[in-house]
């Protein structure tokens, strides 16, 4: 029997491209087996931007955005799952069936069934969030100790993106790891690089205000592409070698098609940021891979797992989120977060309901 839903509240909608809203909607009511949650902080991730300004396939308006969310559960399940009412949480938030292959085989980030939360379900920025049951069946919903900042605990999820991409990797303590790009996403990859063990982290952008930004997080070295010759300097600071890994985090064609050039014989190549629709197709030096031996890995979403690992990372200061929430403002300022992201001018706008 489903439980009375609540007043109205507030919420960021998506209706279409470049029509975004703040709305009054209905608190969701719950039915056994789900959790409400009380949202106390929002991020705002560079997805929602691009689907802001160019729409995304997959996104069912109206649709409640948000995927960066943390919040005190306020309704319990009633299923024994042990999240109690007054429980901080976070979640990796596409949500899987937890029956087809891949989720058989663990890789729940790539469900044949994925139905994200912010694009099939809605997400977070809102008041009120209600977590599916097959969320919480599935293990997606994580416990966030008590004295975490709601501001701090929000970043788990991109935290949690980084985690699987160093996985993927392979990071070890003591490699030498390349990250290009300086947005928020190139920050993290390299924190969370910094807190798998790497020993040096060159970090590359175009941009000189985010280097400038960058000078504040766990890098090593911080290169200029548009003004230095990347792969000179990555030799300089290798012996000669190349990186270990080298983590693509800038969203364009040419850093991805120059990253072979960076790496070492048998080093790794993370294609970590995603391409736009009709620029996604790249050319690959072919004898570099045959006859470097190099491994090139794509990095997509998190598990539950990258989750707990995020969380941990955030508790004990291993990635200083502190310093990536840049800005935070109310649910009234969607716009303005969108703004400030597109002129490079915050890495994490948080929402506070």
């Amino acid at each position: 029997m489903e439980r009375r839903a609540m007043a109205l509240t507030k919420a960021v909608v998506y209706h279409a491209p470049r029509d975004v809203r703040v709305e009054h909607i209905e608190a969701p009511a719950c039915q056994r087996g789900e959790i409400r949650l009380k949202v106390d902080a929002c991020a705002v991730c560079g997805s929602d931007l691009k689907a802001y300004l160019a729409g995304n396939p997959r996104i069912k308006p109206p649709m409640v955005m948000g995927h960066e969310f943390t919040g005190v559960v306020e309704t319990e399940s009633g299923n024994g799952d042990g999240f109690r009412k007054g429980d901080r949480v976070v979640m990796a938030t596409s949500v899987s069936c937890g029956e087809c292959v891949y989720c058989r085989r663990g890789w729940r980030n790539l469900c044949a069934n994925v139905a994200p939360m912010g694009f099939s379900h809605p997400g977070g920025m809102a008041a009120y969030v209600r977590i599916p049951q097959r969320a919480l069946q599935n293990g997606h919903v994580v416990r966030v100790p008590k004295g975490v900042k709601p501001e701090h605990a929000a970043l788990a999820e991109p935290v949690s993106c980084a985690v699987n991409a160093c996985e993927n990797c392979g990071l070890k303590a003591g490699d030498t790891v390349v990250v290009v790009g300086a947005g928020p996403m190139g920050i993290l990859n390299a924190c969370v690089a910094r807190a798998f063990g790497a020993q040096k982290i060159i970090l590359a952008e175009v941009n000189d205000a985010r280097l400038k930004q960058a000078m504040d997080f766990p890098v090593d070295v911080l290169a200029n592409p548009a003004e230095q010759d990347l792969a000179q300097v990555v030799r300089e600071q290798t012996g000669g070698l190349g990186a270990d890994v080298v983590i693509v985090a800038a969203p364009a064609a040419q850093p991805q098609e120059a990253a072979l050039e960076l790496a070492r014989k048998r080093g790794t190549v993370c294609l970590f940021a995603s391409l736009p629709e009709g620029k996604h197709l790249i050319q690959l030096d072919s004898r570099l891979i045959h006859y470097r031996e190099l491994r090139i890995v794509g990095s997509s979403d998190s598990t539950a797992t990258h989750v707990r690992t995020a969380v941990e990372m955030i508790c004990s200061g291993a990635v200083p989120v502190e310093r990536l929430a840049t800005h935070v403002m109310g649910l009234d300022g969607i716009l303005k977060a969108f703004e400030l992201m597109q002129r490079g001018e915050a890495l994490r706008v948080v929402l506070k309901p």
